[in-house]
């Protein structure tokens, strides 16, 4: 009896609600290798902030949609987040997460220098899923997200960076380091892992 009520209460909570990445030169690259290496029953929503040309139409979502299982879409204002999808932020827009699970995009001001900004992301985030937030910062110039990650880790959230050998560019993985508030360094190819990982609740050593 008790083997049986057991195996009706289902598959167990995520130990996180949402994983937030950020990542600008180099990026690419980068979110198409860890994105592939998903599982398709991940079982918590991502949200992606990539810099882009706001002059031009973004294909991150095609070309993502080609190479994961994963549901892969351009944000879109109001809409609410699903298990099982990937979405990327517009180009020249800011995307926010509300604590009702839905989506902003705005066009308020640039924050150092870029729209969107992965610090605005990480705040939202950080204010909406407080301990259950995971934040991965990508290969990029500059330093955005390295404010952002310090909310995703005053709220209780895990920080993961991409480490420099690996990063085609650690302008951005290296100022969120030079914060203390990432937790695991790790090498590109290790970090779809180590999500799955940290979602099943489970520990991973760290490699900082």
């Amino acid at each position: 009896m008790r083997r049986r009520s057991a195996a009706k209460r289902g598959p167990a909570k995520p130990a996180f609600g949402i994983v937030a990445i950020a990542a600008s030169a180099g990026g690419l690259n980068a979110i198409t290798l860890l994105i592939r290496a998903l599982p398709a029953d991940f079982p918590v929503p991502l949200v992606i902030v990539q810099h882009l040309d706001p002059r031009h139409r973004s294909l991150i979502a095609d070309i993502l949609s080609r190479r994961t299982k994963l549901h892969v879409k351009q944000a879109e204002e109001g809409e609410r987040i699903t298990v099982g999808s990937v979405y990327i932020a517009p180009p020249n827009r800011h995307l926010l997460v509300n604590a009702d699970h839905s989506l902003s995009l705005t066009h308020t001001e640039l924050v150092h220098f870029v729209r969107p900004s992965a610090d605005l992301l990480f705040e939202s985030v950080a204010a909406s899923y407080k301990d259950r937030a995971i934040a991965v910062v990508l290969s990029g110039s500059g330093s955005d997200g390295a404010m952002g990650v310090q909310a995703i880790k005053k709220m209780g959230g895990t920080v993961l960076a991409q480490n420099k050998e690996t990063a085609e560019f650690f302008g951005m993985p290296g100022a969120a380091a030079q914060t203390g508030s990432v937790d695991f360094a790790l090498p590109l190819e290790e970090i779809a892992p180590a999500l799955v990982t940290l979602v099943a609740g489970e520990r991973i050593a760290d490699v900082q």
